[in-house]
């Protein structure tokens, strides 16, 4: 991996992806209650067009989402994420073979039924806390896994119940991460599989998600790939002065340039085009000889 991990590849289950450009995730929520675009992209047709549009805005992967992690959701079973998910992949698969299918889910059955029709990573907000059965179905399908740091249930990670630190914030995330990617090793994930995502706004207050991308470094030295996830989130409207999350856009710009700069190699967003934009330029001055 060369400096700032811009060498590295992400094996997935539809083989490597290169790193050597900022690679964008595009958000695809098939859930009625996320907290920015809870309800707009229900149903394949809407999905799919919605997932066309973030492709043509610069996306490289898209990320489905079929139960929701904004403060107070309520957990959905594997059943309802499996009959909300699954065809949405499918079209997905079908209609955009080319770019590869990421499904935010913590669960192994969800994994299982969406690996099987084509989607090639596991976005496990979890950090394969929850089900160890997710490691073991992500193991046997080759495929890519993003393991992001959180605490708690899914009702709570995305709530300051379970935010509190004692002295260094980043060495716990740190260190949290490290025991994640403990569990994907003895799953048999590889290490070329796994991307980490220090979680913002997931069991962090403000000032915690701020300490974590000032020092990105830190994670960095873990060895793998980082992704980050700041889109329109609690933490940027607050350091905005307490702006909603319809204007949060310039922050979210801002925090996807930090990052980039910092290391980052992954930028899980709801506005491609915009942060593709902003990423272009960034990365064209950072890798100015």
């Amino acid at each position: 991996m060369n400096e700032r991990g811009a060498g590295a590849v992400w094996m997935t289950a539809r083989g490597g992806l290169s790193l050597s450009r900022p690679v964008i995730m595009g958000i695809v929520n098939v859930t009625p209650d996320s907290f920015w675009d809870g309800g707009r992209h229900a149903g394949v047709a809407a999905a799919l067009a919605h997932a066309e549009r973030l492709v043509a805005e610069g996306a490289t992967v898209l990320d489905v989402g079929g139960e929701s992690t904004r403060p107070g959701a309520q957990p959905v079973s594997a059943e309802e994420e499996i009959r909300r998910v699954v065809p949405v992949v499918r079209a997905l698969a079908a209609h955009l073979p080319d770019v590869p299918v990421s499904v935010d889910t913590v669960k192994g059955e969800v994994a299982r039924a969406v690996l099987a029709e084509g989607a090639a990573i596991i976005n496990d907000v979890s950090g394969l806390r929850l089900d160890p059965d997710l490691g073991e179905a992500v193991a046997a399908a080759g495929a890519g896994l993003v393991l992001m740091h959180s605490r708690g249930t899914v009702a709570e990670m995305a709530s300051y119940a379970v935010a509190t630190y004692e002295g260094d914030v980043v060495e716990a995330v740190r260190a949290e991460l490290v025991e994640g990617l403990e569990r994907a090793r003895r799953a048999g994930i590889a290490d070329a599989a796994v991307v980490l995502d220090p979680g913002l706004g997931f069991a962090k207050r403000t000032e915690h998600s701020v300490a974590v991308l000032a020092h990105l470094d830190r994670l960095l030295e873990l060895g793998r790939p980082v992704l980050v996830g700041p889109s329109r989130k609690r933490f940027i409207g607050q350091l905005s002065g307490g702006l909603p999350a319809e204007e949060r856009l310039e922050g979210t710009l801002a925090a996807c340039v930090v990052a980039l700069l910092a290391g980052a190699r992954i930028f899980r967003v709801h506005d491609v085009r915009s942060v593709h934009r902003a990423l272009d330029v960034a990365e064209a001055i950072r890798t100015t000889p």
